[in-house]
């Protein structure tokens, strides 16, 4: 086999590789959208669908691990094609642990499901909504091998971040006005906060996109806006008759 049949054939299964990861995010992307339907909508059935189909992402992930171990075993790539193996790898890693926590609300809005609808609820549709944003953002850069949009979506996440401290805060009091009120928003909780993690990890792609881009971490700080850490809601004392 030539030296040019060598490269070509190096490049299709680069592209392969980049193709795959690109099928795995937008699967990711419907998973996140058909979780948060199914909160909204309180539809058992979609929930289930998207917990079944998480395995479908698990299946993604192996086969880009095994490809990327196939292709540094036998090409033993330098530069540019190493960084195109490596960051396949890590990106791989983000979209799966996003394919679990859209299974992880899909689960919660199951017992959701069964309970009376909460009003802080209606805040988790805003919060869907953006994640989709960031993650489609940030998967077409990845297409486009596109930095700037990579980097904006990236700032976004402190948008995000926002919107997570604000819904704990009102989640929190409305868990103190009324003690029925506790289990149900106790799932909202952790529902915001897988949401607030899809964030996190589709900014970790974005990040490798830059890597993968330019060749160097990006040294900027994250922002973060996530106060939820240091937020203390103080009951109001009861007024006297």
């Amino acid at each position: 086999m030539s030296n040019e049949h060598i490269v070509k054939s190096f490049a299709q299964e680069l592209q392969r590789l980049s193709n795959l990861i690109t099928q795995m995010g937008g699967v990711a992307e419907a998973q996140v959208e058909a979780a948060v339907q199914a909160l909204v909508r309180r539809d058992t059935a979609i929930a289930a669908q998207v917990i079944q189909s998480d395995l479908r992402i698990d299946t993604y992930e192996r086969e880009i691990d095994n490809e990327t171990l196939r292709l540094l075993a036998l090409r033993q790539p330098m530069a540019s094609d190493l960084r195109e193996i490596v960051s396949a790898l890590k990106i791989a890693s983000d979209i799966e642990r996003i394919g679990d926590y859209a299974a992880n609300i899909a689960k919660r809005s199951l017992a959701l499901a069964q309970l009376p609808a909460v009003r802080p609820a209606g805040a988790i549709p805003r919060m869907g909504r953006l994640v989709q944003e960031i993650m489609k953002e940030v998967l077409d850069a990845f297409i486009e091998r596109d930095v700037d949009k990579a980097v904006a979506a990236r700032r976004r996440d402190e948008e995000l971040d926002d919107l997570y401290t604000s819904l704990f805060r009102e989640v929190l009091t409305y868990m103190m006005e009324d003690p029925r009120n506790i289990t149900p928003c106790t799932h909202l909780l952790f529902i915001a906060k897988n949401l607030e993690r899809i964030g996190d990890h589709a900014t970790n792609i974005a990040e490798t996109i830059h890597f993968l881009v330019i060749g160097h971490p990006l040294t900027t700080e994250r922002p973060k806006g996530d106060e939820s850490s240091f937020t203390v809601v103080t009951p109001q004392p009861e007024l006297q008759g």
